[in-house]
């Protein structure tokens, strides 16, 4: 299933919801553009809702970790949001769930931006 994207406006916070996977070729294309997208239009404060993410492969797993640099090298923030069982077990063999803010309720995550 192809990854498609869709963000919202909560308050200082965009929220970009995912479905599908974020996999080579279309899948992490898409999360890049979208992220870099947000940054050009001085979106800084950026959560991903992963819900309805089933897969990550690891150009994937790359593709968040260029995304939450280039966001923090702009002084935002990117967190994570409803993570699946098996993309937070990904994340958790790979040592990145210490990396990322990881969040199971929307309203918390939101809080949790300074």
């Amino acid at each position: 299933m192809a990854l498609r994207a869709t963000h919202r406006d909560a308050g200082s916070v965009t929220v970009v919801d995912l479905s599908g996977r974020i996999t080579l070729g279309d899948g992490s294309a898409l999360l890049r553009k979208t992220i870099r997208g947000l940054l050009a239009d001085e979106r800084k404060n950026i959560l991903l809702n992963l819900a309805d993410v089933d897969y990550i492969d690891s150009s994937g797993i790359g593709e968040l970790v260029s995304g939450f640099t280039a966001v923090k090298n702009q002084g935002g923030d990117l967190k994570l949001l409803q993570l699946t069982k098996k993309v937070r077990d990904l994340l958790q063999i790979t040592k990145l769930y210490t990396v990322f803010d990881v969040y199971t309720d929307e309203k918390a995550a939101l809080g949790g931006f300074s």
